[in-house]
């Protein structure tokens, strides 16, 4: 196959199209590794959504083309945001210099799935820096910028990834959410994200954040395309006990039926998740009487918590600090290499290399946490606390009330031009409910405004993934909006 025409086939190219094309033999796994290498050697400076290329990428398609089908993702480049542990000669480093010197023993469970699944890990992300301030900047990858309007931003923390897939650079990536750092990307790059339920997919082998909300997930340029990530990947790990309820190992394509929105019942909670962006609002608008001409009774004002009533109830505050404090020292002690060993030595790393590290932003959440006493998970006040929070958010009260399937709401509002001296603005969006329940959550490409991408997100109970499938599915058939951006070489 000539370089022109593996070019002219494989943009926008879907899971099953190239894993057509490679078992009829018109497409290795060596042509199309080499085809988003040579795009990300192009496009990526620009971009800077990829933080470092895979050595060995090459070589592990050649293996492959050699050894036949090796499972559903057979040959098939996908990056791994950059706080999910390889076992090769890439880093994985959250972004930050301080981590290039730490060499995990072992890769991340999601890592491992992959590679038996057939895949091939591309390389690594950007993803916006623990020291925060902008989405999408990091010390080691620079400021991951949108494709699609290059001044503004890609939304973060799962920024990379998100562009990656948006620009071609990739088939398909693995992004992590805390609080919709894979929705969040996934609305303003035009793809598709999907934040599974706390426990579906394993979290070992993941430079944690805030554990009890932390989830790995796909970021695709479809719904089935994500369909068949996630499937690849979820399940139980000995390594994670929150797996331990992922009993059902399931073909999430199988809930990818024609017509998926007839008959389904959608609540939209107007009154918390719309109006702070008149063209989301909009967009989303549409899209409901687009649900509804699909055969979706929607249920109008459903109404569930607001992110404010969510985010500062003092039971958040104690889970968040004690859950970040209590499991990133435990990564960084319990990571071979030479690098910092605590948060503590992560400051000083910092303050040592504040030219590198602290070019735009402080580092006040990490001294926070430097400087707060020890935890102890183990508590009853922290357990209280715990549960508390899972029930803030009032996903299941509403869902039960009103019959429903799934919420729907916009996902967040259009891009903002990136600002490396304020920051980013006041977060706002659909994340907020379904990361503290611990739900699952999809944000799918819904329209755009002045040319930037906006999605809207399907929510749901824990462990409804198959539902979400088919609504997402079904809304992405009946509104296919999804188109690659327009790059330039620069």
């Amino acid at each position: 196959m000539s370089a022109s025409a593996v070019t002219d086939a494989l943009e926008e190219a879907t899971l099953a199209e190239l894993r057509g094309r490679m078992a009829a033999n018109e497409l290795s796994a060596l042509d199309l590794t080499r085809y988003y290498l040579e795009r990300i050697e192009r496009y990526n400076p620009e971009l800077r959504a990829v933080i470092e290329v895979n050595p060995d990428a090459e070589n592990e398609a050649r293996r492959l083309d050699a050894a036949g089908v090796r499972g559903p993702l057979h040959g098939i480049p996908v990056l791994l945001k950059d706080n999910i542990d390889t076992a090769d000669a890439m880093h994985t480093t959250s972004g930050s210099t301080a981590l290039l010197g730490s060499r995990p023993a072992q890769d991340a469970t999601v890592a491992a799935k992959l590679r038996a699944a057939g895949a091939i890990l591309l390389g690594k992300a950007n993803k916006t820096s623990w020291i925060i301030g902008a989405a999408g900047w990091s010390a080691r990858g620079g400021q991951c910028r949108n494709p699609y309007q290059l001044d503004h931003s890609p939304h973060g923390s799962s920024s990379g990834s998100a562009v990656g897939v948006a620009a071609n650079l990739c088939a398909a990536a693995l992004g992590t959410e805390t609080v919709g750092s894979i929705l969040g990307p996934a609305s303003a790059n035009c793809v598709v994200g999907f934040k599974p339920t706390v426990g579906l997919t394993s979290r070992a082998g993941m430079i944690p954040a805030i554990r009890s909300f932390d989830s790995i997930g796909p970021l695709c340029r479809t719904v089935a395309d994500a369909a068949l990530v996630l499937s690849a990947i979820a399940g139980v790990d000995p390594r994670d006990s929150a797996t331990a309820g992922a009993t059902v190992h399931t073909d999430y394509t199988k809930f990818l039926v024609p017509e998926g929105l007839r008959g389904a019942r959608i609540g939209v909670p107007r009154s918390v998740f719309f109006g702070y962006s008149a063209e989301a609002d909009a967009i989303t608008e549409h899209a409901i009487e687009v649900m509804r001409a699909a055969g979706a009774e929607i249920v109008d004002n459903t109404e569930i918590a607001t992110a404010a009533q969510l985010t500062t109830h003092p039971a958040i505050g104690m889970v968040v600090i004690q859950e970040t404090k209590y499991h990133l020292e435990r990564y960084l002690a319990d990571t071979p290499g030479d690098h910092p060993k605590s948060i503590a030595e992560l400051v000083e790393f910092n303050r040592s290399n504040a030219s590198v590290e602290l070019v735009h932003f402080g580092q006040g959440s990490l001294e926070m946490l430097a400087g707060f006493g020890d935890v102890d998970l183990d508590s009853p006040a922290y357990h209280e606390a715990l549960a508390t929070v899972r029930s803030l958010a009032g996903v299941d009260e509403v869902l039960r009330q009103h019959g429903l399937d799934a919420l729907v709401m916009p996902t967040c509002p259009p891009a903002w031009p990136i600002d490396l001296v304020e920051g980013d603005p006041e977060p706002r969006g659909a994340a907020v409910p379904a990361g503290v329940a611990g739900y699952p959550a999809v944000s799918v490409p819904a329209g755009f405004a002045d040319g930037l991408p906006v999605g809207i997100t399907f929510t749901g109970t824990a462990w409804s993934e198959p539902t979400l499938f088919r609504l997402a599915n079904g809304f992405e058939q009946a509104l296919p909006v999804r188109r690659a951006p327009r790059l330039a070489e620069r």
